[in-house]
């Protein structure tokens, strides 16, 4: 499947004119880099080193949940994930297959207009990159993509927040197993007990947690889109009101959210 097919569902769902959310016309930056290194079982070659990209987004939309990507083949692989992926091995998060994203949708944070698709406010939670570690039953590597297809994927993360080994595990509810054709294929998002990384923290409070990008809540976000970084001497007030100056990659505020959450704060 080609990369422009593989957004069709994406573009054909959104507006563009009235959206904020990338069109996905430059997601082919990294994408014949990425077929040609997970044809050989490495990697896709985005992120940093070399290593593909994921990225965790908090969508208040309708429902409250998380969107979380992994770049394979040149476009974010997207589950929602309602409860969001879980630090703690007990927990098994139902993770729900969406359309591929493009790749600059890993930055894309912001107010998706109200009658749009998926309006609401987005944040960027976590992101990072992520390194494939599927092997067959001769414990030879697995591309990415084919383990994927296969229904058992894993990996580990390499971000903010989340790290440490992981598993997305394809299952077959009782319609699908039936043949019904409402059934769809649902998955299972795991963090293994295998492997370096904080356990046990469990998912934050959607409500309560940060941008890993401007340090905002959704709140903030919500109020002030176009307000990049949050200032925690700002006794909540935009930085916009008091003349301050940058751009929503800056990453001061995800520093201090950062130090934040190793001093107790939210997250």
């Amino acid at each position: 499947m080609s990369e422009a097919d593989g957004l069709g569902a994406y573009r054909g769902k959104r507006h563009f004119d009235r959206t904020k959310e990338p069109s996905g016309e430059r997601t082919q930056r990294r994408g014949a880099d990425a077929a040609d290194a997970d044809a050989t079982g490495a990697a896709d070659a985005g992120g940093a080193g070399g290593e593909p990209a994921f990225v965790v987004q908090i969508h208040d939309a309708s429902t409250m949940h998380f969107d979380f990507r992994l770049e394979v083949d040149g476009v974010l692989k997207s589950w929602s994930v309602p409860k969001g992926p879980s630090t703690d091995p007990q927990d098994k998060r139902l993770a729900l297959p969406t359309e591929d994203h493009p790749l600059e949708y890993e930055t894309f944070e912001g107010v998706i207009p109200e009658g749009e698709y998926g309006g609401g406010t987005v944040i960027v939670w976590d992101h990072g990159t992520y390194r494939p570690n599927s092997h067959d039953k001769k414990k030879r590597p697995v591309p990415f993509a084919e383990s994927l297809e296969h229904g058992h994927a894993t990996f580990e993360l390499r971000g903010e927040k989340l790290r440490g080994q992981y598993a997305l595990t394809r299952f077959h509810g009782r319609e699908e197993r039936s043949g019904g054709s409402s059934g769809k294929p649902t998955w299972l998002l795991v963090r293994t007990k295998a492997g370096p990384g904080p356990s046990g923290g469990g998912t934050p409070d959607p409500r309560r947690a940060r941008s890993a990008l401007s340090g905002r809540t959704l709140r903030q976000v919500a109020e002030a889109p176009d307000a990049p970084t949050w200032d925690p001497d700002d006794d909540g007030r935009s930085d916009t009101r008091n003349g301050r100056s940058g751009t929503r990659n800056d990453r001061s505020g995800g520093q201090r959210g950062r130090r934040g959450e190793q001093s107790g704060e939210r997250r």
